[in-house]
């Protein structure tokens, strides 16, 4: 219809206008933290792929003897095709990791989260989530029906304020936060609001995305923080350190065993595929045996940090904010000439003024190129770190 041409048209022109369009980049992601795009070879620093696992032998391995053995697709739902033997396997590894009782698999995170939240708020209960929880976490409670309210990033007396004023008027109360950050890399003060829900009948839940392998030893941001059990329920995803693809939660037997009969994600949706699942183990394998490893990425931005005279990096991820959508492409190419991938984050993923370089750190970036990107950053902005401040990212990122 000629309508809906004229419709995406000038969406797009719009975007073009004011340098908040999107394109996709071919690339060639091979071993380690290197790309090959337009013929040209460049260090990543946008890649989620924390301890560089998706190349791995191991899981490589897992993988290919999955598909020989069970095939490329799980055919269906797991209720419907059964249970696979790959994903019992998997789900009692995160069990153990995460120090839980029981735990879910689903097709990936977004799905997850979506299936979570409506599966255990509806209308006469409460959500209070953190402003800046990730979009996923926000679709899962627009489709929960559930009174929602937001809470100033990491506030934990507002979120205080806010079940003390509406608690008492909700059949259940969910209390939601991301673990860490995805644009600010920040941490979550899981402590304090583990305390504020146990005071308030409340259920804390997480999205652990960007902590699992790289977090508290590996387990987590909830373990950063001091244990697991003052989060009754861990979400995360299988797609960043561990490598492969699909999202989870670790819970109790009882909260699991209602996800597998409510979580319309779940019962609705094809099943990760199997190799997905034999490399996600292979994953959790090098996660529990490799502690230095999983160190890695933490003390690489952590080194990047430093030598620009940032606060300390709380996570792999550091941000950069320059302001504007088109500063923040312009950026992004200056690094690139150096030979450096640094993709630019602009809204709607990030508040309007605040577009930024969001810097990921793995554990075989080379130091020594490390300290180059620093020295090209500071050149390329004339840094000023004193008047450096990091504003929070929205709902939508």
């Amino acid at each position: 219809m000629r309508s809906l041409d004229d419709f995406a048209v000038r969406k797009l022109a719009e975007l073009d206008r004011t340098s908040l369009r999107r394109t996709l980049a071919e690339s060639f992601r091979g071993e380690g933290p290197w790309v090959e795009r337009e013929r040209r070879r460049l260090l990543s620093f946008s890649c989620n792929d924390y301890l560089n696992l998706s190349h791995h032998p191991a899981l490589k391995s897992a993988a290919t003897a999955a598909i020989a053995q069970y095939g490329v697709g799980a055919g269906a739902s797991r209720l419907v095709t059964g249970n696979h033997p790959l994903f019992r396997e998997l789900e009692e590894r995160l069990t153990r990791l995460k120090g839980t009782e029981a735990a879910c698999v689903f097709g990936s995170g977004y799905l997850a989260n979506a299936g979570i939240v409506p599966a255990l708020a509806g209308a006469p209960d409460l959500i209070v989530i953190d402003e800046l929880a990730h979009a996923c976490l926000w679709a899962g409670t627009n489709l929960s029906r559930a009174k929602t309210l937001a809470f100033r990033h990491n506030d934990v007396a507002h979120a205080r304020a806010l079940l003390s004023e509406n608690r008492a008027r909700y059949h259940h109360a969910l209390l939601i936060t991301d673990g860490v950050f995805s644009m600010d890399g920040d941490l979550a003060p899981l402590q304090e609001l583990g305390a504020l829900c146990a005071a308030f009948d409340t259920w804390l839940m997480t999205d652990d995305a960007h902590g699992l392998g790289v977090i508290g030893n590996g387990r987590g941001s909830a373990f950063a923080a001091g244990g697991g059990a003052m989060v009754p329920l861990q979400m995360g995803t299988l797609s960043k350190a561990i490598g492969s693809y699909g999202g989870y939660l670790c819970a109790s037997r009882a909260v699991i065993d209602l996800m597998k009969t409510r979580a319309r994600t779940l019962i609705y949706s094809t099943a990760l595929p199997p190799a997905m699942a034999a490399a996600a183990i292979a994953a959790l394998t090098i996660i529990e045996s490799e502690p230095e490893l999983t160190a890695k990425p933490l003390a690489k931005a952590r080194a990047f940090t430093s030598r620009l005279g940032l606060p300390e990096a709380q996570s792999p991820i550091v941000p950069l904010v320059l302001g504007e959508p088109e500063a923040a492409l312009q950026a992004s190419i200056k690094l690139a000439e150096q030979g450096f991938l640094v993709t630019p984050i602009r809204p709607p993923t990030v508040p309007i003024g605040t577009a930024r370089l969001r810097f990921a750190f793995t554990a075989l970036h080379p130091d020594e190129e490390i300290a180059r990107l620093a020295d090209a950053v500071r050149a390329l902005i004339a840094f000023a770190p004193a008047r450096q401040e990091i504003p929070k990212c929205p709902q939508s990122s």
